[in-house]
């Protein structure tokens, strides 16, 4: 597993430019740790990876209809949600069918049955509306796909495989400072898509249901 460090360190390697023991250490290794963090936002968002994927709980009180997805932040995906208390998948159902049962009438209470978003919190979680309106405890569960937030550390991880991020950040940085006798961006973006590509394909064989459409 690589470090922020060491992708800024390879990179640099490949831009024929001396290492450095912190990514902080000079304006360039900045530099190509933006693009790192621009490339991981780029792959996280390119696939539903197997590793990103998290449990979220939600424990309900009588009355209370919207709840906050405690560490999700605002780039989770909802993947499922389910009534653990009452063994059932909740469905989704739009936000105007919601505001016509909450506003339009008098929302009955009992088990939740179906789900919505309903914004994010004051720190930034994602929130879920419920119906029924919850009459008592339920425990929610709910998978999500998780991406990270921006790394930060010298000593900072990916949750994604770091050979496309790698790839991508390189091809953004002789972009950057254009040709200089080594790779083309294009060659650079192409070899990057293909480890791309790689990458998914392995991911997807955890997950070979999600590649067969069925008709609804």
């Amino acid at each position: 597993m690589k470090t922020y460090l060491q992708l800024v360190n390879n990179i640099l390697i490949r831009l024929r430019e001396r290492e450095v023991t912190s990514i902080d250490e000079n304006s360039y290794s900045k530099l190509i740790g933006l693009m790192v963090r621009d490339a991981i936002e780029s792959v996280e968002s390119a696939w539903s990876w197997s590793s990103l994927r998290q449990t979220l709980t939600v424990t309900t009180v009588d009355g209370t209809s919207s709840y906050a997805l405690t560490g999700s932040g605002d780039k989770t995906s909802v993947l499922r949600v389910i009534n653990d208390t009452s063994n059932n998948f909740m469905h989704y159902k739009t936000d105007q069918w919601f505001d016509n049962t909450f506003y339009n009438g008098t929302p009955a209470e009992g088990s939740p049955n179906y789900y919505v978003f309903d914004g994010i919190d004051t720190n930034g979680d994602t929130l879920v509306k419920l119906y029924p309106v919850p009459d008592g405890v339920y425990s929610i569960a709910v998978k999500v796909l998780k991406r990270s937030p921006d790394i930060v550390l010298d000593s900072d991880t990916l949750d994604v495989p770091f050979l496309p991020v790698q790839a991508l950040a390189y091809a953004m940085a002789i972009e950057e400072r254009g040709e200089d006798g080594g790779m083309s961006p294009v060659s650079a973006k192409s070899l990057a898509q293909g480890y791309l590509s790689d990458a998914i394909a392995i991911d997807a064989g955890k997950h070979p249901e999600e590649l067969i459409w069925e008709a609804p």
